[in-house]
């Protein structure tokens, strides 16, 4: 059985002293009527006061009132504007590395990796080289790279590569598009289409066509658009020649 509170009534009984108290701290933002009065603790007690700041529905005025042992007076300890039941609350605080998404990356953000992301290998297993057909001689290389301080600290992992794929082609410069399934031919054979290094380059290319929607970005080798270098001209209308019979022009010697 939890054990209760007594609420001490000199405390309960200071319903005008915690208003006043709430008044002098509430400026613009208004007291109301007296909800209520709840122990805290042995001689320690809380009225609750309404907000009528129409800005702030369902907020309350929480002042704390206590008793020293043996004496009569009772002073205040606390003014709180608290939220009650049906109240207008903020939506709940999400840390920022959590909430930032693909684009939100401005001019002077900052957006350090975390430092067991998974997107990331140290530049000395050597990325995608780490898995060359000469172990040994890649071994040698990394030795001489890492001992003269050259080369990338961090490089993409496998994880971050297949991500990164799955990524690109879900998006504008992917296969499963209406550009795509309108245009003449796919960017893997468009004289356009300027080849990418690394295991990357096997799917993914960038587009060099001024014209294309897809200038300088990343675009997938069965990706395509209307810009295709082999994109057939539009027909013509053959030019007519002079008509045999003439029955536009009126020769008016017929009249005279």
């Amino acid at each position: 059985m939890v054990a209760t509170t007594e609420l001490d009534q000199a405390c309960a009984d200071a319903v005008e002293l915690a208003r006043v108290a709430a008044q002098r701290r509430s400026g613009v933002f208004g007291v109301g009527e007296h909800l209520g009065v709840e122990a805290e603790d042995t001689r320690v007690a809380t009225h609750y006061f309404a907000c009528t700041h129409p800005g702030y529905p369902g907020w309350r005025w929480s002042v704390t009132v206590a008793r020293a042992s043996r004496a009569r007076t009772v002073t205040v300890s606390e003014v709180l504007m608290v939220p009650g039941e049906g109240s207008l609350l903020a939506p709940p605080w999400v840390p920022w590395a959590d909430r930032i998404s693909a684009g939100d990356i401005l001019p002077g953000t900052l957006l350090p990796p975390a430092p067991d992301d998974t997107r990331l290998v140290p530049g000395y297993t050597g990325g995608e080289n780490a898995a060359d057909a000469d172990p040994a001689e890649w071994a040698q290389t990394r030795a001489v790279v890492s001992e003269l301080g050259l080369g990338r600290a961090k490089l993409l992992s496998e994880e971050g590569r297949d991500q990164t794929v799955e990524r690109w082609m879900a998006g504008d410069g992917g296969p499963d598009n209406q550009m795509t399934q309108l245009s003449p031919a796919l960017c893997e054979t468009c004289g356009f289409m300027i080849g990418i290094a690394g295991k990357l380059g096997r799917v993914f290319g960038v587009c060099a066509n001024q014209f294309s929607p897809s200038d300088g970005q990343i675009v997938a080798h069965d990706h395509g658009c209307g810009g295709h270098s082999d994109a057939p001209a539009p027909k013509r209308g053959v030019k007519l020649g002079v008509p045999v019979w003439d029955t536009m022009s009126v020769d008016h010697a017929l009249f005279d």
